[in-house]
């Protein structure tokens, strides 16, 4: 049954892990990448649909992405959705393809980026953190239900601390790097 429990918190503790690092891609460091454009939807025939599900993007160096649709009558469409996006880049409409041309970023850029990156792992540790009141809410259960002693109880709750704890320390490790790679010039 504990086991149940640990494996359980361990597994969510994961995801929500990958889930920070997933949103990290969406920040720009001095290298542009292209999951910047992650969150950008198109009007695809009525439906909201993924940019990378529409068209080709590429990196074509550390300041330029190109943007090919697979059907040339949307590119207004991509163009018009990047310019609502407000990525910090006019998109330019070769009639090809969309470029978006990058400038380097600023002190203030990154700094603002170092904000963004501490607020998703806050977001992280809460998430972590309501993971561990499930955990400790099962173990009460079990307790409540005459299933676990008090002793049993305790080191069961120990246990969801410790594991909490450590995916709190990997929280803070990940966004401490993010942080001197967004700050690296």
């Amino acid at each position: 049954m504990l086991n149940e429990i640990f494996n359980k918190q361990k597994s969510q503790n994961e995801k929500s892990l990958e889930a920070l690092k997933k949103e990290f891609t969406t920040l720009r460091t001095g290298k542009v990448n292209i999951h910047i454009l992650d969150h950008i939807l198109i009007d695809y025939y009525g439906s909201q649909t993924p940019l990378n599900q529409v068209a080709t993007i590429l990196a074509n160096d550390a300041s330029t992405l190109s943007i090919t649709p697979w059907e040339k009558t949307m590119l207004k469409t991509i163009e018009s959705a990047i310019a609502a996006a407000n990525i910090g880049v006019n998109p330019n409409n070769d009639g090809e393809s969309v470029k978006l041309f990058f400038p380097p970023m600023t002190r203030e850029q990154r700094e603002e980026n170092v904000k963004q990156a501490k607020a998703m792992g806050e977001k992280a540790k809460i998430s972590i953190r309501n993971i561990r009141k499930d955990a400790n809410d099962s173990i009460k259960k079990l307790e409540k239900d005459k299933a676990l002693s008090e002793d049993e109880a305790k080191k069961a709750y120990d246990e969801v601390q410790k594991l909490t704890d450590n995916y709190i320390t990997k929280i803070d490790e990940s966004v401490k790097n993010k942080e001197s790679e967004l700050l690296k010039v």
